[in-house]
């Protein structure tokens, strides 16, 4: 027998004999006072209490018992005295596991080493933790761990709880700033019969009871603007899309997705809606529109300023200063030759605006750390949106870089149902069956011209919160399941 087998062996020993004293190691319930931080908070001298906790520390010193509980507000130290419990209370205690959940009701107090804590007169045992805690459970470690076991990495690690419970807030400020300016919350379909909205490879599922293949969302666009054309002139949803491609660092297929309708707004109107949100989210949540990335060391290695106004600057312009002055006015095939001269990542099927899309993706994306609106970008990329009334081979059409990523696009928002079928029948390759015919139906109804922004939560937590791996903002991420 293992290590790991013999200690669950010694545990259900343990449960075996909880059992036996009548004691139920699996209360129904306990109803604390206060959480182990508001115990903290709110200390008086003799203060009666009760908090429930899991141990997370446990020293025995002979006819004194001294445990650390932890709730999701904190921790607090608890005393077990055998004169104040009884021999029978005290050593039940006395035989409790590191991992085990229990509630305790005392006073508060101060020991002589000047720790505030709880001096026990009884407690209930709410939960009998049956496998131990990893080894490295004061700040667990491996990541394989951490991500496939996720409760253990909130338990042992104070700093990703914090992170987790900061992007709840993330979302509720989110929630709040928009309800504040009038948008309305709706939930569209995340099964469809025609995945649109963006050029990606969909999840595939099959409804029985239709007889027939849906698609997981790749997102949440289409829908949102039927409802524009129903009069909902605000409208937003936060929803999970689905995308079948692949892992990295800033990628996973399940990610988590605002966007926002606006009528009679553009992408200017876009622009300072995102900005605004952003702004008003880091101060409700960080405190500050300065954001600090830092390594394990606690060493500053990158530092984001939010304070307004952000920088502009359209994507050809960016183009040039990388690829060269005369980028545009090259032929297809110099441009392609220069690519690959420069290390782009190109493949023999991309179409020209392709090649300079991959200009952009490789050298210049991730050197914009500091808020940019990137604007009208080729036509070709966003066939949603409206061409530029001063160069109609671009359109209105932003991305909001920051951390060297994409945090939002947004664009004008096509209205004109004639155009929006020409465009989209150019980027299906001519197969009609991708055509989502009921969205271009409803365009043809009237959509008031509109502008619209997709903004990425998990990468918006990553800048805001410090985080490098879009792994490290997702509670479950993908993995591979153990063999």
């Amino acid at each position: 027998m293992d290590e790991t087998n013999s200690l669950i062996a010694q545990r259900r020993t343990k449960l075996a004999d909880l059992k036996e004293q009548g004691i139920n190691p699996y209360a129904n319930k306990f109803t604390p006072s206060e959480t182990c931080q508001e115990a903290l908070d709110n200390y008086a001298e003799d203060k009666e209490v009760s908090i429930a906790g899991r141990i997370m520390s446990h020293r025995v010193m002979g006819k004194s018992q001294f445990l650390h509980l932890k709730d999701q507000s904190g921790r607090i130290q608890i005393y077990g005295q055998k004169q104040a419990l009884g021999d029978d209370s005290f050593a039940t205690l006395k035989h409790l596991d590191l991992g085990d959940i229990i509630g305790a009701t005392g006073t508060l107090f101060t020991t002589r080493m000047g720790e505030k804590s709880i001096k026990v007169s009884s407690f209930v045992v709410l939960s009998k933790a049956l496998r131990p805690p990893p080894e490295k459970f004061h700040g667990l470690e491996d990541t394989e761990i951490r991500y496939r076991q996720r409760y253990l990495d909130l338990i042992a690690n104070d700093d990703v709880k914090s992170v987790f419970l900061k992007r709840s807030a993330i979302i509720k400020e989110m929630r709040s700033f928009l309800h504040d300016r009038g948008f309305v919350e709706v939930e569209t379909p995340m099964m469809q019969a025609i995945p649109g909205g963006a050029a990606a490879q969909p999840f595939v599922t099959q409804h029985n009871a239709l007889g027939c293949q849906f698609y997981m969302r790749i997102a949440l666009e289409l829908y949102l603007k039927r409802l524009l054309v129903g009069g909902i002139d605000r409208v937003f949803e936060i929803g999970r899309n689905f995308r079948n491609e692949g892992l990295s660092r800033r990628h996973n297929p399940e990610f988590t997705m605002l966007e926002a309708y606006q009528a009679f707004g553009d992408y200017e109107s876009m622009m300072e809606l995102v900005q605004s949100m952003i702004c008003h989210i880091a101060e409700k949540v960080t405190g500050t529109l300065v954001i600090e990335h830092k390594n394990d060391d606690g060493e500053v290695t990158k530092t984001i300023d939010l304070t307004p106004d952000w920088r502009r600057v359209p994507y050809k312009d960016l183009i040039r200063e990388k690829a060269g002055a005369d980028w545009f006015e090259l032929s297809p095939a110099d441009r392609r030759s220069k690519a690959l001269e420069l290390g782009a990542e190109i493949h023999d099927d991309d179409e020209d605006f392709e090649v300079s899309n991959a200009i952009f993706e490789k050298f210049i994306e991730p050197t914009l750390i500091q808020p940019t609106f990137v604007t009208h970008l080729p036509k070709e990329l966003v066939p949603l949106a409206k061409l530029s009334p001063d160069d109609p081979t671009t359109v209105e059409v932003f991305e909001c870089c920051i951390n060297g990523q994409e945090i939002a696009p947004a664009y004008t928002e096509q209205n004109d149902p004639i155009q929006q079928r020409e465009s989209l029948e150019q980027q299906a390759g001519g197969e009609q069956q991708k055509l989502d015919e009921d969205f271009l139906v409803a365009l043809e109804h009237g959509m008031p011209p509109a502008g619209g922004m997709g903004l990425g939560i998990d990468r918006l937590c990553m800048m805001l919160l410090g985080q490098e791996n879009i792994r490290d903002v997702i509670l479950f991420p993908q993995m591979k399941p153990k063999a």
